[in-house]
C-alpha cells in the first residue's frame, strides 16, 4: 500500500493495484469508495475480491511496523476492505480456501478450531497449541450464521476427528444486526448437526465472560452469555458432547472477563489464553476418547 496524495480532507491510497478515496471525517466515511467488484459465477470468486490491507489482515500481519503513510489512510484502506468482506464475501469463505487447499491428509486425531477472533488470535498466543494437526479456523468478528455459512468448507472438508466450536459472543454484541437466542442456539445446533453426520466429535465451548463490548457499549451481554451457556451445558450433555466451560475460568465473580486475563474485556492475552489451552487440551483427550 503507498499514499499517492494527500489534497483537502480526502487520502487517495493504492492496494493491490485498486483505487480508495478515504475520507478523513466520521461524516463521510460512508462514502469510502470501493473498486467495481465482478459478480455472479465464477471458478474462482475470491480471485475477485481485494486482498485485505496490514491493518485487517490479522493480528500476526497487524503487529509489524507501520510503513510511513499515515495511520488515518491504513484505517480508511481497511474499513473498506471490511465493508467489501461483508457485501461479498459474508460467510468468510475467502479467509481459508487456499490454506485448505494445502492441507495434507488429515491423521486420525485432526482437531479444528471453528471461531471468531478469540479462536483466529489463539494462534498466535500459543502457536504450540495448533500443532501436531490442530488447526485454526477462526475469523475476527464472526457470528454464528457466518459460522455456519463457511462450516462445510473449513470444518468438514478438513475430515477432522474432533471440532471445537467457539461462538455466539458477537451474535451478543449485534456484528451482524439485531438476532435473538434463538437463532443462536439454531445456528449452533446446525454446526453440530453438520459435524455429526460426518462421524467428528464435537467439543462445545462455552462462550468466554464479558460485561462490555467495548464497539458496542450499549449492549448488556451478561444476562445473555449465562442464558446461551447454560442451553449449551444442557444441549451437550443431552447430546453426547464434550462441553468445555471457558467462562467459570475466567468470570470475575459478576460476569465480566477477570482483568490480568483479557485484553479489552472481551479478547483474552496469552495468560488468559494459557487458562483456556488447559481446558482446551482436556477436552481434546475426551472428544477423541469419546464415539463419533
Amino acid at each position: 500500500m503507498k499514499v499517492l496524495g494527500l489534497a483537502g480532507f480526502a487520502l487517495t491510497l493504492a492496494v493491490a493495484g485498486n483505487t480508495y478515496a478515504a475520507p478523513s471525517t466520521p461524516a463521510a466515511a460512508s462514502s469510502i469508495e470501493t473498486p467495481a467488484t465482478p459478480v455472479g459465477v465464477m471458478d474462482n470468486p475470491c480471485g475477485a475480491l481485494l486482498p485485505p490491507p496490514e491493518a485487517a489482515a490479522g493480528p500476526a500481519i497487524a503487529r509489524r511496523p507501520l510503513q510511513p503513510q499515515p495511520r488515518a489512510a491504513l484505517a480508511a484502506a481497511s474499513q473498506a476492505w471490511e465493508e467489501q468482506r461483508m457485501k461479498f464475501d459474508f460467510g468468510g469463505l475467502c479467509r481459508y480456501r487456499a490454506a485448505n487447499a494445502k492441507l495434507p491428509q488429515a491423521t486420525s486425531h485432526r482437531v479444528v478450531f471453528m471461531g471468531d477472533s478469540i479462536t483466529q488470535s489463539w494462534i498466535d498466543a500459543d502457536a504450540d497449541l495448533f500443532t501436531d494437526d490442530v488447526i485454526d479456523r477462526g475469523v475476527a468478528g464472526q457470528t454464528t450464521p457466518q459460522m455456519l455459512l463457511r462450516f462445510r468448507q473449513d470444518v468438514v472438508d478438513l475430515h477432522p476427528a474432533v471440532v471445537h466450536i467457539l461462538a455466539g459472543t458477537n451474535d451478543i454484541a449485534g456484528n451482524t444486526g439485531p438476532t435473538s437466542i434463538e437463532a443462536i442456539e439454531n445456528n449452533i445446533q446446525s454446526m453440530v448437526e453438520l459435524a455429526r453426520a460426518q462421524h467428528i466429535r464435537v467439543i462445545l465451548a462455552s462462550i468466554t465472560p464479558v460485561a462490555r463490548y467495548p464497539w458496542q457499549p450499549s449492549v448488556q451481554p451478561v444476562e445473555t452469555v449465562r442464558k446461551l451457556n447454560d442451553w449449551m451445558k444442557t444441549y451437550a450433555k443431552q447430546n453426547g458432547l464434550t462441553y468445555v466451560d471457558y467462562f467459570d475460568a475466567l468470570d470475575d465473580g459478576h460476569g465480566g472477563f477477570v482483568a490480568k486475563l483479557a485484553i479489552d474485556g472481551v479478547h483474552p492475552n496469552p495468560a488468559g489464553y494459557a487458562v483456556m489451552d488447559k481446558l482446551a487440551k482436556q477436552a481434546i483427550k475426551e472428544a477423541l476418547s469419546s464415539q463419533p
